[in-house]
């Protein structure tokens, strides 16, 4: 199978020299019907071109991409160039399609310019048995300029060819580059969205879930001690959690980390103090005014203010938390403050929370600083470039939005 479609690429590639073979042949094969001779039968030069077109039908059309084909096609072709001027001198016109073929089916530029010289050789033989001796001035003439002129040829010729090969090697090379490119940038795509899956839901679902599993624990012991007052309170935040992992997968799902609600960061943060409050009755101070932030930076510091007070509720054991998000033009700073047992932070903790946090401001540009003392509480401070949205509100425009705001849950590693 891979031989006949080689075998096709060679034609279609090499479709225009055997078309300029094949009327080249008709025309000699006229020529040396009409032609004078000095012979009184002609059968030779038939002969002669009726083997030429055979053998260039059979394998002498695969010389072009072959050595083994050349090497068996190219002889006939210097026979040819004696015996056709021999019968009919005027059959040397045969040589404008020897020549090209001769260099077309050569492998170097130095046997292309011995095989010229034997074709113009051959050809000048013929002519001078056809001719006798008073032609041999016109036929060194013809010949020498025959040869001379298709060695030039040739050489011009091959050294385009040359030309033209190095810089389909290096279009080759440079697709095969393009194409690893490619193909590393799409894996670290593939690499970075997942990383940024593994944050978003670290920070939102997982949350949320965690905290759910909480809540029903606590609910179950409720149950079981009989305290039914309280139960009503927990299925209600149970509820709202439950309700919050929902939406927060559904933005995922949907392409992003931006969800549903129209309100501000400030709002987001208080709602976010209350329910901290409600949970686990440590009162959260919330110190936080509107700022013209743009909505990618709003998500991350929210997400730094879920990440940290979630740490506060598993690790602080705090008697009060404080939060504060200060607005300035060349910076915005968010700051949770806690009065806990604090830790040790040249420790190296196991978890993902604070390292994901320092990743995501990375990613916008800010920073993380986490200071804390074993019993000096903690304090985590994000930091972002100001960047202002940009040019005044178009009415019926939508604000941008943030995420509906996850319950702090419970995270047992920092």
């Amino acid at each position: 199978m891979d031989t006949v479609t080689e075998r096709e690429d060679t034609w279609v590639r090499n479709r225009w020299l055997h078309v300029f073979f094949a009327g080249t042949m008709l025309l000699t094969a006229v020529i040396a019907v009409f032609g004078w001779s000095p012979w009184s039968t002609r059968w030779p030069a038939f002969a002669m071109l009726a083997v030429l077109v055979v053998a260039y039908a059979a394998y002498g059309h695969r010389g072009y991409d072959g050595r083994r084909p050349a090497a068996a096609f190219l002889p006939l072709v210097v026979v040819a160039a004696v015996v056709l001027p021999a019968v009919t001198p005027s059959t040397a016109f045969v040589q404008c399609i020897l020549f090209p073929l001769v260099w077309r089916q050569s492998q170097r530029i130095r046997t292309g310019v011995v095989l010229s010289v034997a074709v113009g050789v051959a050809s000048g033989i013929g002519l001078q048995v056809s001719g006798g001796p008073d032609a041999i001035v016109a036929t060194l003439l013809i010949e020498g300029i025959s040869i001379v002129g298709a060695c030039a040829m040739g050489v011009w010729i091959s050294s385009i060819a040359g030309l033209s090969e190095s810089r389909r090697a290096l279009l080759d090379e440079l697709r095969a580059t393009q194409t690893s490119l490619a193909e590393a940038n799409r894996a670290a795509g593939i690499a970075s969205e997942r990383e940024r899956l593994a944050r978003e839901i670290h920070d939102t679902v997982a949350q949320n879930l965690a905290g759910i599993v909480m809540l029903t624990e606590r609910a179950r012991r409720d149950l079981a001690d009989d305290h039914t007052d309280a139960l009503e309170e927990r299925l209600t935040v149970l509820e709202e959690s439950a309700r919050a992992a929902l939406e927060e997968s559904r933005v995922l799902v949907a392409a992003g980390a931006a969800g549903a609600t129209h309100d501000s960061l400030a709002g987001a943060l208080h709602r976010l103090g209350e329910r901290h409050t409600r949970e686990t009755g440590t009162p959260v101070t919330v110190n936080a005014a509107d700022c013209p932030l743009d909505r990618d930076a709003q998500v991350v510091l929210l997400r730094v203010a879920q990440e940290a007070l979630a740490n506060v509720r598993t690790h602080a054991n705090a008697a009060s938390v404080r939060v504060a998000l200060h607005h300035a033009p060349e910076q915005t700073v968010l700051r949770i403050q806690d009065d806990g047992v604090g830790f040790a932070t040249a420790v190296r903790s196991v978890g993902r929370g604070l390292a994901g946090l320092r990743e995501r401001l990375a990613l916008a540009g800010g920073t993380c600083v986490v200071t804390s003392a074993p019993g000096d509480g903690t304090t985590v401070t994000a930091t972002l470039p100001t960047v202002s949205t940009a040019g005044p509100v178009v009415a019926n425009q939508a604000m941008p939005s943030l995420p509906t705001v996850a319950r702090p849950v419970a995270e047992v590693t920092r």
